[in-house]
């Protein structure tokens, strides 16, 4: 096996890592985006606080959010067509801007998977909880996480293709459920033509944008599929249609909803902006409560799913840095029948179960706990999405295929990931991203000590190693094509 360089890290002709090669249709990866995204649980739990700060311009928040991100997968896609393998954004990020730069862009996603996986989690604890409520039963909070960690970790380890199956299944229902009432709502305003939202009524620029920033959030994990890289068939063209398809798709059901949620609460005395359950709110208003109720588990099935997602991701990241050796090398093993990384899924899967459940036993709820995690999450990709963006043309540049427009696309990506940054971490003195309240405004502090923490580890590990960091790193992904 060759070693790449800083200036030449590429992937190996034919490489195997032992995975279950080329076994999940496209329909299966797709699945794997869709599923972290989960954009059945957007109508129901965030689009209220997107339409406190963008009001009649939420659709237009969102429509900026997905051209944005549209523009990240352009630059993912550079490397999606070229190679594939289980390390994700990490392995892309190496082959533009080296083992370094890479494996802290590894460092980042793995935060940013890791705290969407125990973001969806608490979500589910908190909804079954609720669901468990209402026939009268009550079981304790750790059995529930407890359980449903336990499952997830087992349909992961036990075989991919099932994962992928589960997901399309569990994410599939949930959609459905929701746009089913977002035609109920519609056609109870007779598929009127909402003008005060068409003409943004009452809606600032500083809004809108500032909505922007909780959009970006929503979508995060849409390039999750690109870990699958070694188990796709075809990967080369179905993992960037996959990253893609999955920003237009979860971005035209996050349109949608957010414009009949927003016409179905014209004239009605409850707030969007404070609703906790708007979905469930307008089923009853309107009658089909039945309707809300298949949505409250199709959500239920949707967190779950999108916890499977998240450490199927991670689990692939963490195998990839163990067998480039620049994470603990029992961390590569792959189980000997059902061809996963279930060392690495094992490790994630209790990591999931630890950090999500430690929250509650300090007095905080399920449902503020997973916010928190949601926002943590969200500095991870973003640092990611900014380091691939820009890793994209410095990868065409030593293919000698740099283009202008490639540099374009790069810098505009990555210019358009600092909106949700800023709008998470705030400005001093500034109206349109003005500083979160505490604990809120301690968050970015979190990452930061978890990236200076990464950051100690790599100098401790080229120190300790007796060759450079681009000798040691070994790359192990399977490569087709141009």
């Amino acid at each position: 096996m060759t070693l790449p360089t800083e200036q030449s890290a590429h992937v190996i002709p034919g490489a195997t890592s032992g995975l279950k090669a080329q076994c999940l249709s496209y329909i299966e990866v797709l699945a794997q985006s869709v599923s972290v995204i989960a954009p059945s649980t957007v109508p129901a739990a965030v689009l209220g606080l997107i339409y406190a700060s963008s009001g009649n311009g939420t659709w237009l928040s969102f429509l900026i959010g997905m051209i944005g991100l549209v523009l990240v997968s352009v630059n993912i896609n550079l490397f999606a067509r070229r190679s594939a393998s289980a390390g994700s954004l990490y392995s892309y990020i190496v082959q533009g801007l080296g083992p370094t730069a890479g494996v802290l862009g590894g460092w980042a996603l793995l935060f940013g998977y890791l705290f969407t996986g125990m973001s969806t989690l608490c979500g589910f604890v908190a909804t079954s909880k609720g669901l468990f409520g209402s026939v009268g039963l009550a079981p304790p909070s750790w059995l529930i996480f407890l359980v449903t960690t336990a499952l997830a970790g087992a349909v992961a380890c036990r075989d991919v293709k099932m994962s992928a199956k589960s997901m399309l299944a569990f994410e599939g229902a949930a959609v459905a459920a929701v746009l089913a009432l977002g035609i109920v709502i519609w056609r109870a305003h007779g598929f009127a033509l909402d003008s005060d939202q068409l003409t943004l009524q009452g809606a600032s620029p500083g809004g809108v944008m500032a909505g922007v920033a909780l959009v970006v959030f929503a979508f995060s994990g849409f390039e999750s599929s690109t870990a699958l890289g070694e188990e796709a068939r075809d990967p080369l063209r179905a993992i960037p249609r996959s990253v893609v398809q999955s920003v237009i798709i979860s971005g035209a059901i996050f349109i949608f909803m957010a414009y009949v949620v927003i016409l179905g609460f014209r004239g009605l005395p409850d707030d969007l902006a404070k609703s906790e359950a708007p979905l469930l709110l307008l089923s009853n208003v309107l009658g089909v409560g039945w309707l809300g109720v298949f949505i409250t588990i199709g959500i239920l099935l949707s967190f779950f799913s999108c916890t499977l997602a998240s450490i199927n991701a991670t689990a692939r990241i963490v195998f990839a840095m163990a067998r480039n050796g620049v994470a603990p090398r029992w961390l590569g093993a792959v189980h000997k029948t059902n061809r996963t990384p279930w060392l690495a899924i094992g490790f994630v899967t209790l990591a999931t179960f630890v950090v999500a459940f430690a929250p509650t036993q300090f007095g905080v709820g399920e449902f503020e706990a997973q916010g928190y995690f949601g926002t943590l999450c969200a500095f991870g990709f973003l640092s990611t999405y900014v380091l691939v963006s820009l890793a994209a043309p410095a990868y065409l540049r030593k293919q000698g295929k740099l283009t202008r427009r490639a540099i374009v696309l790069g810098e505009l990506a990555a210019g358009f990931m600092i909106i949700p940054f800023l709008g998470a971490v705030g400005l001093p003195g500034s109206e349109l991203f003005p500083p979160p309240a505490f604990p809120n405004n301690i968050l970015v502090w979190v990452f930061v000590a978890y990236m200076t923490v990464g950051a100690v580890w790599l100098f401790r590990l080229r120190r300790l190693k007796a060759a450079p960091l681009d000798q040691i790193f070994e790359e192990n992904s399977v490569s087709q094509g141009k």
